[in-house]
């Protein structure tokens, strides 16, 4: 069985910062991709950052310059550096992996539980 276990939510003023993580763990042969992802309330899922497994990264527009992916592939585990916090960053943030369970046939993406990220004075 493979889970995704992000920590590193919490409450920051504004212009403050977080460090996320995610941790894979179970029976996984390898992982692809990986990602970040937040929903505000009453608003949709989107992609805040992604790093493929050679550590290739994008981001979404409205992080560029404050926010930082990493992963350390030997730890089957990511990171988000979230720095000048917004109001507006203010939302449930998920990680996702596609990877390849052991025995599995094709990689397939999971998810984790969130983690809240409140960004208020």
């Amino acid at each position: 069985q493979v889970q995704l276990v992000e920590s590193g939510g919490g409450l920051v003023q504004p212009g403050g910062s977080l460090r996320l993580s995610c941790v894979a763990s179970g029976m996984i042969s390898s992982i692809d991709d990986m990602g970040w992802y937040r929903q505000a309330p009453g608003k949709e899922r989107e992609l805040v950052a992604s790093i493929n497994s050679g550590g290739s990264t994008k981001y979404e527009d409205s992080v560029k310059g404050r926010f930082t992916i990493s992963r350390d592939n030997a730890k089957n585990t990511m990171y988000l550096q979230m720095n000048n916090l917004k109001s507006e960053d203010t939302a449930v943030y998920y990680c996702n992996a596609v990877l390849m369970a052991l025995m599995a046939g094709t990689p397939r993406g999971y998810w984790g539980q969130g983690t809240q990220v409140t960004v208020s004075s």
